[in-house]
C-alpha cells in the first residue's frame, strides 16, 4: 500500500478562504451592477412608480435565483476554498431573499398595473394570469418556490427525512425553468438590446450549466472512472464501523485529508440514501475509509454490506483540509466520531501537531490506537481530555479558554482545525475567540446538503 504523502507546509499570500470569497462577491457585485445598468438603459412606457419597482425586484429575483444555483452547483474550486457548510449556509439565506424579492416583484407589478388600466389588484391578477404570456407560469413558479421555502423551515426540515425534503427541494430547478420562461416572454430588459440578450442568455447559461457539471456530469464521471467497491467491512467498536473502498486510479483522484464525500451503496434498500461521511484516512492512491458511528438509519446499516458492493461517491468535498493553513504547526481538536478527519488530517499534515481528543472515558475513543502510533510516527502529542463537562477541572469548564491555554500554551501560535459534536464545537470556537486566536487560523466544518 503506497504510504500517504506528507503535506510539504506552504503558507499562501492570500488565503484560499479569502480568494474564494472575494472571486464570488466581486462576481455577484458585477452582476449587480449590469442588471441596474440595463434597468436604466430600457424603461418602459407610461410605468408608475409600482411598476418600476417591480422590474427592480423582478431582474434581482433572476440574479438571485442564478446565484442559489452557482452557491450549490457543489463546484469544486468554491468547494475546497469556501467549503460546503458555507455555501449551503449562503444558500439557504439567499433562498429567503429570494422569496421575498419574488413575492415584492409580483406585488408591485400588479398594483402598477391595476393602477395604470385602472381595474382592481384581483381583477388585475386573473388578467395577468390569463391573457399575458408566461405570467400563469410565473406564479406556479412563485408558488414552489413558497413551498420549498416553508418546508425548508428549521420547524419543517427537522420532521422530513433528508431524501423526502431533497425530492421536495428538486422543484427549485422547475421554478427555475419556469421563471426563465416567463422572463423571456414579458421581461423588456431580455429583449431591449443585443447586449441585454446575450447577457441573460450568458447569466443563465452559466448558472444551469454549473449546476449540470458539478452536480451531474462530475460525479458520473468520476465514478465511470473510478469503479468504486467495498473492499471490507471492519467493526472499530461496539457501534463504530469502518468501510475500506476501493477502486480504480484513485491516485488520480483528488481528495485531501479532512475532506468527505456524499456516499451511496448500492445495495437493495439502500442505493437511494447518500450519506456523508468524512474520510478517516489520508488518502493514499489505493483505498479510501470511511469511519462512522453505527447509529441511525444512515450508518447502522453499515456493518451489513456485503463485500464487493458498487459505490456512487460524490465528492471529495470540504475546505477542512491543510490547504487553509497559515501557520506552521497545528492544533487538531477531535470530540467523539468527530475523529475520523481529524485522523486524516494527523497523518497528511507535516510540521509540528498537538492533538486533543474529547471523550467521556477513554473506552471512548474511537481510532485512539491508530491516533497513538500516527503521533509516534509524526512526533506529534495526543492527549485524551476525558471526564464529564461538569464539575470544571480547577482550570475552567474542560476545552474552556484556561483549559485550552495550560494544555497549549502557545496556542495563538497555531492552526487550530475543530471537528465534533455541535455542542463541543461551538463551546471550543466560543473559548479561541475568547483567547483571541485570529479568525484566519480557526478551521470548523458542519455536514450541510442542500438542493
Amino acid at each position: 500500500m503506497t504510504t500517504p504523502a506528507v503535506l510539504q507546509i506552504a503558507i499562501p499570500r492570500v488565503p484560499p478562504g479569502t480568494l474564494g470569497r472575494l472571486a464570488l462577491w466581486l462576481g455577484v457585485a458585477a452582476n449587480v451592477a449590469v442588471v441596474n445598468w440595463l434597468l436604466v438603459v430600457s424603461p418602459y412606457p407610461g410605468s408608475n412608480v409600482y411598476f418600476v419597482l417591480g422590474r427592480f425586484f423582478g431582474l434581482h429575483a433572476a440574479l438571485i435565483m442564478a446565484l442559489q444555483l452557482l452557491l450549490i452547483a457543489r463546484l469544486p474550486w468554491l468547494d475546497r476554498r469556501i467549503g460546503m457548510d458555507r455555501l449551503t449556509a449562503w444558500h439557504r439565506w439567499t433562498g429567503y431573499t429570494l422569496l421575498w424579492t419574488v413575492v415584492a416583484h409580483a406585488t408591485c407589478i400588479v398594483f402598477g398595473l391595476a393602477m395604470m388600466s385602472g381595474t382592481s389588484f384581483s381583477g388585475q391578477v386573473v388578467d395577468l394570469a390569463t391573457t399575458w404570456e408566461g405570467v400563469a407560469w410565473a406564479m406556479i413558479a412563485g408558488g414552489l418556490l413558497l413551498t420549498i421555502g416553508l418546508v425548508s423551515a428549521r420547524f419543517a426540515r427537522r420532521r422530513l427525512p433528508y431524501e423526502t425534503w431533497h425530492l421536495l427541494h428538486l422543484g427549485t430547478y422547475v421554478a427555475v425553468l419556469l421563471a426563465l420562461t416567463h422572463q423571456i416572454a414579458v421581461g423588456t430588459t431580455f429583449t431591449a438590446s443585443a447586449f441585454a440578450t446575450a447577457y441573460w442568455w450568458t447569466l443563465w447559461g452559466v448558472a444551469l450549466g454549473a449546476v449540470l457539471a458539478g452536480r451531474v456530469l462530475l460525479p458520473l464521471w468520476r465514478n465511470l472512472r473510478h469503479r468504486f467497491r467495498v473492499e471490507r467491512v471492519v467493526s472499530e467498536s461496539e457501534n463504530v464501523v469502518s468501510v475500506y473502498v476501493t477502486g480504480r486510479r484513485l491516485d488520480r483522484l483528488p481528495a485531501q485529508a479532512g475532506q468527505f464525500f456524499l456516499w451511496r451503496f448500492l445495495t437493495r434498500g439502500r442505493w437511494w440514501q447518500a450519506n456523508p461521511f468524512s474520510l478517516s484516512t489520508a488518502p493514499d492512491g489505493c483505498s479510501l475509509r470511511l469511519t462512522a458511528k453505527a447509529v441511525g438509519t444512515g450508518s447502522a446499516g453499515l456493518r451489513r454490506i456485503p463485500v464487493g458492493t458498487r459505490v456512487f461517491a460524490e465528492g471529495p468535498y470540504g475546505a477542512f483540509t491543510g490547504m487553509h493553513r497559515t501557520r506552521t504547526a497545528t492544533l487538531l481538536v477531535a470530540g467523539g466520531v468527530g475523529v475520523t478527519p481529524i485522523r486524516s488530517l494527523l497523518e497528511g499534515l507535516g510540521g509540528h501537531i498537538v492533538v486533543l481528543y474529547r471523550v467521556r472515558s477513554t473506552a471512548d475513543a474511537v481510532l485512539v490506537d491508530e491516533l497513538r502510533a500516527l503521533a509516534e510516527a509524526r512526533g506529534a502529542d495526543l492527549r485524551l481530555v476525558t471526564g464529564p463537562s461538569r464539575p470544571a477541572p480547577p482550570t475552567g469548564p474542560i476545552l474552556g479558554p484556561d483549559h485550552l491555554r495550560e494544555l497549549v500554551p502557545d496556542i495563538r501560535e497555531r492552526d487550530i482545525f475543530v471537528c465534533g459534536p455541535a455542542g463541543m464545537t461551538a463551546a471550543v470556537l466560543r473559548s479561541l475567540r475568547q483567547l483571541r486566536v485570529p479568525r484566519r487560523q480557526i478551521h470548523s466544518e458542519r455536514f450541510g446538503l442542500a438542493g
